[in-house]
């Protein structure tokens, strides 16, 4: 069975909304990308090097990552030799199956690591503009859902209108805040926050972070201050470090990640504002790049857009139009040889 078909079977007789998430969240990309593709299948008929050059092109241009496209494009070409691809329409499915494998390298976990016994401590890193405070306040509302008592710590002090806005967010949601002053000292924060949710019996502690001091290396060394702190009152904890990063900023994104991966102990990737950009191949660079796992995707400004990463749902939703028009020819055509 063709992987387009399997996708086919799996999302097109589905309507939840997950599977509509990731299909509205990726419009821009696919629109862009399944356009280019379209158009490389009619300019070039057969599968040779000028048509695997221009593919080069066009998943650079959606920032997939020169080093990840590179070593695609070699895998695809083992693929038509291996299946004997001469009609450039075939090998759509094997793009969509090596992305899968890709995103979904080593079948590691993409759902948050909580704790089955006792409270779950999850500090967000990033910079700021990325979209790291709103993140928390979805994340707070996706736990109240599940009927899960949650704290949010308000650890970015340095930030004007940061401790604020979090302070809305915990009056949206339902969700209490541990807050200080502005300019208050961020460890405080957090001592204080995980006392009060251990009196309150929480399940989650939410921890804002800040996202900008005066320079890369007093932040990262504040970052480490607060993860010891945390640390010392609860030893396993944080349970996840996860990093927020806007997928708008395309490769600057990715630049980022390395930056917060070097000096913290990064456990995801929280990519916010996907549906805002043509550009979804970042997902790709992160995640091949950096071996980090994305768990958490924006599709949307809603309060509920905010998903658990799927790498199925992502192709899916990548290549929707490809997969619903794929007739499973290629699976006969192998099936005969």
């Amino acid at each position: 069975m063709s992987f387009f078909k399997k996708l086919k079977e799996k999302f097109t007789t589905q309507t939840d909304s997950v599977t509509e998430k990731f299909k509205e969240g990726l419009a821009k990309t696919r629109d862009s990308f399944v356009g280019q593709m379209n158009e490389l299948f009619a300019q070039y008929r057969s599968v040779d090097e000028e048509f695997f050059e221009e593919l080069e092109e066009i998943l650079i241009g959606a920032d997939v990552g020169v080093s990840t496209v590179l070593e695609l494009i070699d895998e695809l070409k083992d693929e038509v030799k291996l299946r004997n691809i001469k009609d450039s329409t075939e090998i759509a499915p094997v793009i969509s199956e090596k992305l899968a494998e890709k995103l979904d390298k080593s079948g590691e976990d993409t759902e948050l690591n909580i704790q089955k016994d006792g409270m779950t401590v999850i500090l967000f890193v990033g910079v700021n503009g990325v979209g790291k405070t709103t993140t928390i306040g979805k994340v707070a509302h996706f736990f109240k859902e599940q009927d899960k008592t949650v704290v949010m710590a308000a650890g970015d002090t340095f930030r004007a209108g940061a401790i604020e806005q979090l302070e809305v967010w915990g009056e949206r949601v339902g969700v209490d805040v541990v807050k200080q002053q502005a300019g208050s000292d961020p460890a405080a924060v957090m001592y204080d926050a995980i006392q009060s949710a251990r009196a309150k019996q929480a399940d989650i502690l939410l921890c804002d972070t800040a996202g900008r001091l005066q320079n890369k290396v007093n932040l990262m060394k504040e970052l480490e201050k607060v993860k010891r702190v945390i640390s010392r009152e609860l030893p396993e904890a944080p349970h996840e470090v996860l990093l927020v990063l806007d997928a708008t900023t395309g490769q600057n994104a990715l630049s980022q990640a390395k930056t917060f991966q070097e000096t913290t102990d990064v456990s995801g990737i929280v990519l916010t504002k996907l549906d805002g950009t043509a550009r979804g191949g970042i997902v790709l660079a992160i995640r091949n790049e950096l071996d980090i796992p994305v768990k958490l995707v924006g599709l949307g400004e809603g309060i509920e857009d905010l998903q658990q990463f799927d790498a199925e749902q992502f192709v899916y939703g990548l290549f929707k139009e490809l997969v619903e028009e794929d007739t499973g020819a290629g699976e006969e055509d192998e099936e005969s040889r």
